[in-house]
């Protein structure tokens, strides 16, 4: 961390720590800048060093489109399942597995209410919500409902595309399925639709 113009400034060992992201991918960020919004830098010797909360509502935003999850409302809101599905983007059918089957990260509710058919209504916070969203990896994108719109997995192969233009297209597929789960084969699909967009 370093202080420039009394603002704290972040480099990019520091954005790895604070993000959880690995070097490259916060490198192909920072390559496809133009088409993300990345936001600028500023070069102190060889390193870079990027505002930090300039940085952290960038990041906070990319974070928000890429995942599909709603940030709106209020953070300490009490949500049953349904509620719970729709801000993580995802089939209500996957909360109520996860009843029995939480995955790792999934949080305990802050309230249970009983219903006449002795089963049980689980209630999360907003807050909770995202936080489960922000960690990594995270279970239950299978059961996802198609996003409005273009793929935004799509956005994400052409700017690994544009970050490293002569690497391989099943080398690229491979490193996006490593960092956003998912099927070496889907990827690759991904990756020759991006190919046709760039």
């Amino acid at each position: 961390m370093k202080t420039i113009d009394g603002r704290p400034h972040a480099s990019r060992a520091d954005l790895i720590e604070r993000s959880g992201y690995k070097d490259a991918t916060l490198r192909n960020l920072w390559a496809a800048r133009e088409t993300n919004g990345h936001p600028p830098a500023h070069k102190d010797g060889r390193t870079l060093y990027w505002d930090l909360e300039e940085w952290e509502r960038w990041f906070a935003d990319y974070q928000q489109r890429r995942s599909g999850v709603d940030r709106s409302g209020n953070p300490d809101e009490e949500l049953p399942p349904a509620d719970q599905a729709r801000v993580l983007g995802i089939d209500v059918s996957a909360i109520t597995h996860y009843r029995d089957n939480p995955p790792p990260g999934w949080p305990a509710p802050v309230r249970t209410e009983g219903l006449e058919s002795g089963r049980v209504r689980e209630y999360r916070t907003r807050r909770q919500l995202w936080a489960y969203a922000d960690s990594a990896p995270r279970a239950g994108t299978g059961g996802r409902r198609p996003a409005a719109g273009p793929d935004p997995r799509v956005a994400l192969a052409v700017e690994a595309l544009a970050a490293e233009p002569g690497r391989k297209a099943g080398e690229t597929a491979a490193a996006l399925a490593e960092r956003h789960g998912g099927g070496l084969s889907t990827w690759k699909r991904i990756v020759t639709e991006a190919r046709k967009q760039a």
